[in-house]
Formats: C-alpha cells, sequence, structure tokens
C-alpha cells in the first residue's frame, strides 16, 4: 500500500495542521483575483526554511478580513472531508493576526463558524510566535482562555526555537494550563533535543515535529515511558530543509525506539501534500506495514485534546519533568 488512494478511505484524525498553511493556489486567486496562477505557483516555490517562511509571510499578509478566514477554514475543510479526516485540531497563528494589527474577535469568529458548518469534528489550537517574546505569548493565551468554551482547546508556541527558548513561556504556560487548556509546543524541529527537553519543562503535552528527539537517547527514553507523542510531520521536514532527504528522515528510529507519533501534513497546501499521502510516504520510504499505520493512525485518536477523539476534556495534571 504505496498510493495515497490506499488511505484515503481510512477514517483519519489530523492534529498538527496549520489554517494559514492550507491555503491553495486556487483559493489564493479567489481571495485576490489580480493574482495570476503563475505568480501564485512562482511563490509556493520556494528552498530551505526562510523560503517556506517567505511564503508563509506572503500568504498571511492576503488574509486581510474574516470574510478571508472563513473562506480558507471552508476550503481546508472539504479537503479534509475528502481525505476522510474526521476529527482535526487547526492551529491558527493567533499571533501571526495580532502581529497584522488586525483585530482577533472577529477573525475567530468567522473560522469557528466556517467549521461549524462541516461534518468534521473541528478543535482550534491558538498559536504564539515565539520569538515575539512572552509578552506577545500572554496576549494569545488569554485570548485562547476566553474561547476555552467556544471551540478553543490549547495553546502553543510556533517559530524560532533558538531566538524564543521556551524557558520564556513558563508564566504562560501555567496560566493557559489554569485555564483549562491543552498544551503543545513547536521543539526539536530546526533546533535541538534539549529544545525538546525544555517545552516539556514548561509543561508541554505533546510536541509539534520533536524529531530532533533522536539524538538524545535519554529524552528518546522519556518520550517513550511517558507516552508523549511527536507530531511527525515527514514531507515538511524535507521541504524546509530540516532533514536532507526523505531517507534521512528519523520517523522509523523515533518509531522503533517506541516514541508515540503521529502523521500529519504541517502546512499542506505550501508543501503539495495530504494527509493520505503522508501514509503512503511512510509505507513506501520507511516500510511501515499496513499494521503499524493503523496503529499511527489510532494515536492521532488517542491523543487528542478534547471531543469524541481525545481522551479527556480536562487539562491533564502536569508535574515537572525530571532531567537524567
Amino acid at each position: 500500500m504505496e498510493d495515497a488512494s490506499d488511505y484515503r478511505g481510512w477514517p483519519k484524525a489530523e492534529l498538527h495542521l496549520h489554517l494559514e498553511g492550507s491555503v491553495e493556489p486556487e483559493t489564493m486567486r479567489e481571495l485576490d483575483p489580480s493574482l495570476s496562477a503563475d505568480n501564485v505557483r512562482a511563490r509556493y516555490r520556494f528552498q530551505g526554511f526562510q523560503g517556506f517562511i517567505d511564503t508563509y509571510k506572503w500568504v498571511v499578509e492576503r488574509l486581510r478580513t474574516p470574510g478571508d478566514y472563513a473562506c480558507i477554514t471552508r476550503a481546508l475543510l472539504r479537503r479534509l472531508a475528502a481525505e476522510n479526516v474526521r476529527y482535526a485540531e487547526i492551529t491558527l497563528s493567533a499571533g501571526v493576526v495580532l502581529w497584522k494589527g488586525q483585530e482577533f474577535a472577529p477573525v475567530y469568529a468567522a473560522v469557528h463558524q466556517a467549521a461549524a458548518g462541516s461534518s468534521i469534528e473541528v478543535h482550534w489550537i491558538l498559536d504564539a510566535v515565539r520569538h515575539f517574546g512572552a509578552e506577545h505569548a500572554r496576549q494569545v493565551a488569554e485570548l485562547a482562555a476566553e474561547r476555552v468554551h467556544d471551540g478553543v482547546v490549547a495553546f502553543g508556541i510556533g517559530g524560532d526555537e533558538e531566538r524564543g527558548p521556551a524557558v520564556w513561556f513558563r508564566e504562560v504556560y501555567g496560566f493557559a494550563r489554569g485555564a483549562g487548556l491543552r498544551l503543545t509546543a513547536h521543539a526539536g524541529e530546526g533546533a535541538g533535543p534539549e529544545s525538546v527537553w525544555a517545552a516539556l519543562e514548561i509543561g508541554a503535552e505533546r510536541i509539534g515535529h520533536g524529531i530532533r528527539a533522536v539524538e538524545d537517547a535519554a529524552l528518546v527514553a522519556h518520550l517513550r515511558d511517558r507516552g508523549i507523542p511527536l507530531e511527525v510531520c515527514i514531507t515538511s521536514n524535507v521541504m524546509t530543509g530540516v532533514v536532507g532527504s526523505p531517507a534521512a528522515h528519523p520517523v522509523r528510529r523515533l518509531y522503533d525506539a517506541g516514541v508515540p507519533i503521529t502523521l500529519n501534513t504541517d502546512d499542506p497546501a505550501i508543501f503539495g501534500v495530504t494527509l493520505s499521502g503522508e501514509y503512503a510516504l511512510a509505507a513506501r520510504q520507511f516500510g511501515f506495514s499496513e499494521a503499524e499505520l493503523r496503529g499511527i493512525a489510532e494515536n492521532a485518536s488517542r491523543y487528542a485534546f478534547r471531543g469524541s477523539a481525545g481522551r479527556s476534556p480536562a487539562a491533564a495534571p502536569w508535574h515537572p519533568v525530571p532531567r537524567p
């Protein structure tokens, strides 16, 4: 089973999915008819992590109104439904909305209402830009806390791991946890295993990417023994240059070491991927069997934060992470 069509019928959940990275070229042209198809395609071609950031920034700068956000939400959910995704935790970059000087409440109301019309169970993760600092993250956490009973399930941080170390956000994570939010963090993507340890120490329950954990045997054992999942995005890591090639990706080593993993698309339009395609890639490139992939698919439900797919609607108890 090495073709995406082999997995399209499987019921699936996705946990690491950025709304702003899901804007397909045709949707972009719908938002801005002045753009030519060639222009959009050129913008979606990039090299390396900085090239990806430039493309992402180009996209978000063209999301000018709440209606634009609603449009891209509906388009994303149509594609997820075609993939037989039944449950999705979608990350909305609230920090970027604030950075653009937009009012957040109408934007969130637009995406929340758009999602309500879908057959997919949708919950939202509000994401702060970590290199914008702790005060910025606190603003995003407060926005999330205000909506904890209105569709927002979790708070997280993304952005530059080295310019925004996790320790800056200890108090913000404590606030979010106290408000009933679940906690995730991008870590171990561009930076090494120390970044993952730091995210765990401030309370992250899931790790976005986390693949460089493979460089630290004690961390791998900790993730395995505590059942802490990594939200793995294979194609994303290759296209941003985090790993040099698909063959170099450590997903198989992490899985074989017993680390819980889920498969995700991250920014599917920018990377040109689908969730079914990621399952096919895992089978084709890394030899995952059908039984193994069904177990990974089940992980996405097992480690979901809320709703019919999740383990508990309440925030998980948190304890300081002991370092070896």
